[in-house]
């Protein structure tokens, strides 16, 4: 069985399916936090200070919005990015295409936060500077836990000519 025939579709069993590096996952996932938390920070510098329009994330009240600063956003990214790894290792552990549905997951949830601001009424320009920062946020995130996770798979010793970029 090839990696890709793993990844993009084919027949396995359960013998076939590569392991999991947590090691590598795991601090792939770390390394992803600090790259989303400073993503977020950048871009709250530059909507905030360059552009002088207001970085909203939704609220706890129904319906309602906050005004939030670099180090909530960061500290949100960070999460994100974390759920995402845990994501990826459970999706990499039990689903038959992991990363196909990792990757679709992401990018849903980046959607969905690439929308949010055009259903609140706000002016044009701060509705697409906080969609342009959801996307980049969700555009790092999903890129570096894809990207580690495909690293993270291991190939089984009985096959060693499988997954030779390991």
């Amino acid at each position: 069985m090839t990696e890709s025939s793993y990844y993009y579709g084919g027949e396995y069993d359960d013998a076939d399916k590569p392991g999991v590096n947590a090691r590598t996952l795991w601090f792939g996932g770390l390394a992803t936090a600090l790259v989303a938390a400073l993503t977020a920070v950048l871009a709250v510098l530059v909507v905030e200070g360059v552009f002088d329009l207001p970085v909203l994330a939704p609220s706890n009240a129904e319906g309602a919005i906050d005004h939030v600063g670099a180090l909530w956003l960061a500290m949100f990214a960070a999460i994100g990015a974390l759920v995402a790894t845990a994501l990826a290792h459970v999706l990499l552990m039990f689903a038959p295409r992991p990363m196909a549905f990792c990757g679709w997951i992401i990018a849903l949830i980046t959607a969905f936060l690439v929308v949010w601001p055009f259903t609140i009424a706000l002016r044009l320009e701060t509705q697409i500077a906080n969609a342009a920062i959801y996307l980049v946020i969700g555009i790092a995130i999903g890129s570096l836990i894809t990207s580690m996770a495909n690293r993270a798979v291991r190939r089984h010793p009985q096959y060693p000519h499988q997954y030779p970029h390991q």
